[in-house]
């Protein structure tokens, strides 16, 4: 029995850092895994199991190389990988091999993690499930989406997008660790479905060079883990940063806020037993629960976050626009190219004659120009834009969205990054 598996990342990397347990011994366990499970689930887009045992045996046979020494992970493939295929979940992309490795993937490896393969992600990451591409999987036969591998096999189930096949790799157990990206929702959506753990940090935590862009003021590099400490220790040692728990000497009752979100009424019943659930079973244990309202400005974020993903996922399909009518691949962006073209129309000023120049005697003072500059119309706003938003709020958002994008002029000058 590999009874091993069940510990912690962090006490994996430990044992395997003090050589008490060889990359090897603990990669071939997953491969055994993914073997045994993966044409149920197809949480894999590229798997090669002989490809990983070479990086296990490279790394027992060298120094520790940092915090993730021997750890086997999964990165989605909306990520580079210069030694293995990168489709970005489409068709179209069949057999891509970028030259290089992602930021964030090549930093993993630098920690001494072992890339067990590429997890299937939907279509750029957006809606459309993409197609997975089992090498076990008799020539001719269809392609299916990846199973929830919590969900019966007579009632299949969805593990959610855009990072499916990343949660339903841990929840299945075939790595303890794989990497995802968030723009909406994509990483706590599929964590919630498949009963894992998914954690979005900060905006900018992680870099996201590499990783094909679907919102580039919101994609976020995040990790999907089997439980709270994997998750924090995976992004620590990836982002230097202490995510441990901190020793308070005395024992201090946990504070928790219960948001019903300004959406809540489209709450399913399901989702507010569970919400219930889990306020009663945190009671129990001691925690002092509140009802946590948020300030109205908070009402239209959800529509802001909807325009300004739009906006940017046009320009981002730019380059697979061009190439033509495409299949499924980019038949979807075509509501987001409307949204974009309204958003445009509505933000850049009206077209104007050309002003003349001003020559080096007279710049500047030519009253004819002057009053045209002076006389430049201001840019109207989406209604989401017009509302004052306090300042707290704003250092909030200007950290995931651009300043010129999403707040008011007045409260721009006092961001940070304006």
């Amino acid at each position: 029995m590999n009874d091993f598996l069940a510990l912690p990342a962090r006490e994996l990397a430990a044992r395997m850092a003090r050589r008490e347990l060889s990359a090897q011994t603990l990669v071939r366990a997953y491969i055994e895994r993914i073997d045994a499970a993966e044409a149920g689930i197809l949480a894999w887009q590229h798997f090669d199991g002989a490809q990983a045992l070479q990086q296990a045996r490279l790394l027992d046979a060298g120094p520790v190389l940092g915090a993730l020494h021997g750890l086997p992970i999964g990165v989605k493939d909306l990520m580079d990988t210069a030694d293995m295929p990168t489709t970005y979940g489409s068709p179209i992309y069949a057999g891509h091999r970028p030259g290089m490795d992602a930021a964030c993937v090549a930093m993993a490896r630098a920690a001494g993690a072992v890339v067990m393969g590429k997890t299937v992600t939907t279509e750029f990451a957006t809606f459309q499930p993409g197609p997975t591409r089992n090498p076990r999987r008799a020539r001719g036969c269809p392609a299916r989406p990846t199973r929830n591998p919590r969900a019966p096999a007579d009632a299949p189930r969805t593990p959610g997008g855009s990072s499916s096949g990343s949660a339903a790799a841990v929840a299945a157990g075939m790595v303890p660790i794989a990497f995802g990206t968030q723009t909406a929702g994509s990483i706590i959506r599929p964590a919630a479905y498949c009963g894992v753990v998914g954690y979005k940090p900060t905006y900018g935590t992680l870099p996201s060079a590499g990783i094909k862009s679907l919102s580039p003021s919101l994609d976020t590099v995040g990790v999907l883990a089997r439980s709270v400490d994997d998750a924090a220790f995976f992004i620590g040692a990836m982002a230097r940063l202490s995510l441990t728990p901190r020793e308070t000497g005395r024992p201090m009752p946990l504070r928790v806020g219960i948001c019903r979100t300004p959406h809540w009424e489209r709450a399913g019943d399901d989702s507010r037993r569970a919400l219930d659930t889990a306020a009663r079973l945190l009671e129990g244990q001691g925690a002092v629960l509140s009802d946590l309202m948020l300030p109205a400005e908070f009402d239209e974020l959800t529509q802001a976050q909807i325009d300004i993903m739009a906006y940017e996922a046009a320009a981002a399909f730019a380059p697979e626009t061009r190439r033509g009518p495409m299949v499924s691949a980019v038949a979807l962006p075509r509501c987001w190219r409307r949204a974009a073209a309204s958003m445009a129309a509505a933000s850049l000023p009206r077209r104007r004659s050309p002003v003349p120049r001003a020559g080096p005697s007279s710049r500047c003072s030519s009253p004819s120009t002057s009053s045209l500059h002076r006389a430049r119309r201001a840019r109207p706003r989406p209604a989401w834009a017009q509302r004052a938003i306090p300042f707290s709020t704003a250092c909030g958002l200007c950290s995931a969205i651009p300043v010129s994008m999403c707040l008011p002029a007045r409260v721009r000058t006092a961001c940070r990054w304006a």
